[in-house]
């Protein structure tokens, strides 16, 4: 059996005992800014990354909801960095992998199959960001919206009878996080559209995707 670049890495920290912390929804692994030691790997849960802009607004960047290395790894020998973003639990708990940075360059240098992964880790992310800047500039509001409610179904997307459930609670104020709106009544008025177009549909607080071609739709223009 092959295994993915993440197995590879999550089976190394676990054969080489690295500990785990464990830590409960709406706290904070981390803080944009602060001088941080450790770098850190989602071992399970769902957590949220975001920076806080100059007028105080918090702005997201993602939801990671699989294993990965959480914050960005900059250089091999500082034994310590300032941290790129906040990083805040959003499942019931979350639990990661410990290590200390210098020990995990080592054990990068050390392994083919690691410095594959921080390789592929850098192309993903930055992908990941010219496609943010694409939803937020291209798109307008309406198709950030659309853009980023697509987005939720690889993460959380599971199928029901009537569409996709986007199984995880977003909030609209979330969603103005993501998008850059600063109106959380533009995003009320903009899902409420998308409500009575039956695009989406809201159960139990969960979004349900009724019509997935009117969000590329939506993103395409």
């Amino acid at each position: 059996m092959v295994l993915t670049e993440v197995e590879y890495l999550m089976n190394f920290l676990a054969s080489h005992q690295v500990p785990t912390i464990q830590k409960k929804r709406h706290t904070y692994l981390t803080y944009h800014g602060l001088t941080e030691h450790y770098t850190y790997v989602l071992k399970d849960g769902i957590i949220k990354n975001s920076i806080i802009l100059q007028d105080g607004r918090e702005f997201n960047l993602s939801y990671i909801a699989k294993p990965d290395v959480i914050s960005l790894l900059r250089d091999e020998v500082s034994k310590s960095t300032s941290q790129p973003f906040n990083v805040r639990i959003e499942s019931e708990t979350a639990t990661f992998y410990q290590v200390d940075r210098v020990t995990f360059w080592h054990y990068v240098n050390s392994d083919v199959e690691l410095q594959n992964y921080v390789k592929n880790y850098y192309r993903k992310k930055l992908s990941e960001n010219i496609f943010r800047l694409q939803r937020m500039v291209m798109n307008g509001k309406k198709g950030a919206i659309c853009s980023f409610i697509y987005s939720l179904i690889d993460l959380f997307g599971r199928k029901v009878q009537d569409g996709i459930l986007i199984d995880f609670t977003v909030t609209n104020d979330d969603i103005a996080g993501f998008c850059g709106i600063s109106s959380r009544s533009s995003v009320n008025r903009m899902v409420k559209e998308l409500r009575e177009d039956g695009v989406v549909s809201v159960q139990e607080r969960k979004f349900v995707v009724h019509n997935v071609s009117y969000l590329l739709d939506q993103i395409a223009n």
